[in-house]
């Protein structure tokens, strides 16, 4: 039975005209729209539509704290601990990474909003540590939900429907969706929404099978996806790193619509996006739009990052 959602942010979020970023591509002023899913509740990003379902459901089972998973700069643990403090319950993270005391970016925020982070270092069986918090709360009388790594289930890929059908509002001609592909929801729901033909993935390596994830999630939510179009030549040396095109897509971003991008996912997309134009795969006169899925205060976890594009900027 599908559990009712509760409402964590405003809807829809702004469709934005992109012509200077889209002159920078190449492509014609008019063409290249950006949906605005960084403008979301709890500092902003995609994860806060999968997070109304999955909250919506933890509340259903009678949970009392959330327990998730991610790397260190997780946009998607920084919005569950948010989503837990707006709903009154509590909310355990598992992070893997190394410490750091500075606390920097999603860190902070995570603090902020009261919930305990559990720091297990690079190459730890992260769901062991995960399923040990959960049962350590049980025994102590709450009654937890664990959400998956970038609560990336049917469930939350619901969140992704609604934005196809927003886009579809906004937008009735469009032709393609560029979004980032992490743990596959977000893709999967656009699929679900659009139609394969209509959504292009592209790859940031936070998982080795993004296109079995995309396909599973979005023939759960009852769609026949087909064939995929998903891109993995942006990948570079793997999930995380920041490659030279996506520090390019950063700046081009900043310097013709004041877009920042962060370089785990959005920077990688829009580097997609770029090679895709380049290709002829999307070409003038399709109307295209670009997710923006957030993640600002990632950034200020990943200061290589800016460092790598300030540098590009002056050698500009």
């Amino acid at each position: 039975m599908t559990t009712a959602p509760v409402r964590l942010s405003s809807w829809p979020t702004p469709l934005d005209p992109a012509p200077r970023l889209a002159a920078a591509l190449g492509l014609a002023p008019d063409d290249l729209w950006v949906k605005r899913d960084d403008l979301t509740s709890f500092a902003g990003g995609n994860k806060v539509r999968k997070l109304e379902h999955l909250v919506g459901e933890a509340e259903a089972a009678g949970a009392t704290v959330l327990v998730t998973s991610g790397g260190v700069q997780s946009n998607h643990a920084r919005m569950t601990a948010a989503a837990a403090a707006v709903r009154g319950l509590r909310a355990v993270l598992v992070l893997s990474g190394e410490p750091d005391p500075a606390r920097p970016g999603n860190l902070a925020l995570e603090e902020l909003f009261g919930a305990r982070v559990v720091v297990v270092p690079p190459g730890a069986d992260v769901d062991a540590r995960v399923a040990a918090v959960a049962d350590e709360l049980r025994a102590a009388g709450e009654v937890p939900a664990v959400l998956p790594l970038g609560g990336s289930t049917a469930t939350g890929a619901r969140g992704y429907l609604a934005c196809a059908a927003e886009l579809s509002e906004q937008l009735p001609d469009l032709r393609t969706v560029v979004a980032a592909v992490g743990s596959g929801g977000t893709m999967a729901g656009l699929v679900a929404g659009l139609g394969a033909e209509r959504v292009l993935g592209v790859d940031t390596g936070a998982v080795p099978d993004p296109a079995e994830r995309v396909t599973t999630l979005a023939t759960a939510l009852g769609a026949t996806p087909g064939r995929l179009d998903l891109r993995r030549d942006q990948v570079g040396p793997g999930y995380g790193a920041l490659t030279e095109a996506g520090a390019t897509a950063m700046t081009t971003a900043a310097r013709t619509e004041g877009l920042v991008l962060e370089p785990v996912y959005t920077a990688k997309a829009l580097a997609g996006l770029t090679a895709a134009v380049a290709d002829g795969t999307i070409r003038p006169g399709h109307r295209t739009v670009f997710l923006h899925s957030g993640g600002l205060p990632g950034l200020f976890g990943h200061p290589h990052a800016a460092r790598l594009a300030g540098d590009l900027l002056a050698r500009s």
